[in-house]
């Protein structure tokens, strides 16, 4: 049996029946037209086809929540545009970190001797890896890998509260080896968004 994809309200209903075929269809008749759409936005063709890979994989997640009366095509290319401006708000979140990371860096050289400055990150890393197990867990999670006290919860399965404990319990300790620099230190370990050996 043939069926008209080509029918808006057809297509959004098999799509979030999860047919295949009618995602195949999408997949057909909007990818290139997408990539081409995605790369005059950002002016790069890898960038614009990740854009797009990421939207036709939300589309298939999110098929339930799709609307018949909403035109799927003038979905797809909002989804496109939405998608290249949190990129580029990311991108430019991380610009400014970098800049704001070297011009504390440039600040601390022009103030410490290097080589303090060595031991005090040294410093910081040893009482990170002394730290009681929950806390450091805890304390990379937040700092390393950047997630929200939140995220620490649900992943760990623990209260909100308790992360909180956790990681004042660990800025305590550190706090007391290396005094008010421990943002500083921290910040340098840290704060450019990268992910550092501890």
């Amino acid at each position: 049996m043939n069926i008209d994809f080509s029918n808006n309200k057809i297509l959004v209903e098999h799509l979030k029946n999860g047919h295949e075929a009618a995602f195949a269809y999408l997949m057909d008749r909007y990818h290139k037209k997408l990539c081409v759409y995605a790369k005059s936005l950002c002016r790069d063709v890898y960038i614009a086809e990740d854009i797009v890979q990421n939207i036709f994989l939300s589309v298939w997640e999110r098929r339930q929540k799709l609307k018949e009366i909403y035109s799927i095509k003038n979905y797809l290319y909002q989804c496109v545009y939405n998608e290249f401006i949190n990129q580029h708000r990311k991108k430019m979140t991380l610009i400014t970190l970098e800049k704001e990371y070297i011009k504390t860096l440039d600040s601390i050289l022009e103030e410490e001797d290097t080589s303090e400055l060595t031991r005090l990150i040294d410093l910081v890393r040893q009482e990170i890896q002394e730290l009681p197990p929950k806390c450091k867990e805890v304390f990379i999670m937040g700092k390393k890998e950047g997630l929200t006290y939140a995220e620490i919860a649900a992943h760990l399965n623990i209260s909100f509260r308790t992360v909180e404990n956790q990681m004042s319990k660990a800025f305590a300790i550190i706090r007391k080896k290396v005094g008010d620099k421990i943002d500083t230190i921290l910040f340098l370990l840290f704060g450019n968004g990268k992910q550092v050996a501890v």
